[in-house]
């Protein structure tokens, strides 16, 4: 009867040690797992702490998202996942821009109705800005600023080079 009780003691206790030497995943080995999972999208990491998944950054679609939540579930320890990630709004196309040059032809038209009788200046529109080039003697200077003044267009640059 001693041997009974003896056999039945040590049956319990290998069955309680074999229970309780199970071996538990650690946060390490699943973190490794997990990042593993989420390198496939550029833009999202993961963090396990105590057997969960704490899933953030941004997905291109809900659907992407959803795969990467049912990936981490499926590794063997996670517990489960939680969900701080988001999804990109849909990329708009950018309606095209019309570039207008930022002088009015007609402004254009008048300075260089204003300059024609001085020879060596030219009316050029650059970076977006009425510009007076050229080669010209310090009182063709004078008559093309009073001229141009006069015309009363705004911004000028007087870029020519007085002899």
């Amino acid at each position: 009867m001693k041997k009974t009780i003896a056999m039945a003691a040590l049956a319990v206790a290998v069955s309680f040690g074999s229970v309780s030497c199970k071996k538990k995943v650690s946060d390490a080995d699943l973190q490794t797992q997990a990042t593993t999972v989420v390198t496939s999208n550029p833009g999202a990491s993961v963090e396990v702490k105590d057997g969960v998944a704490h899933l953030s950054g941004t997905f291109e679609s809900q659907e992407a998202k959803d795969a990467m939540i049912k990936q981490l579930k499926a590794i063997n320890g996670i517990k489960d996942v939680h969900d701080m990630a988001t999804v990109a709004p849909a990329n708009a196309t950018p309606t095209p821009v019309e570039t207008q040059s930022a002088v009015d032809p007609t402004v254009q038209q008048k300075v260089q109705d204003a300059v024609k009788d001085i020879p060596g200046v030219k009316v050029e529109v650059i970076n977006g800005e009425l510009t007076l080039t050229g080669n010209i003697s310090s009182s063709d200077a004078r008559k093309v600023k009073e001229s141009v003044d006069a015309l009363k267009v705004g911004k000028v640059n007087y870029n020519y080079t007085v002899k």
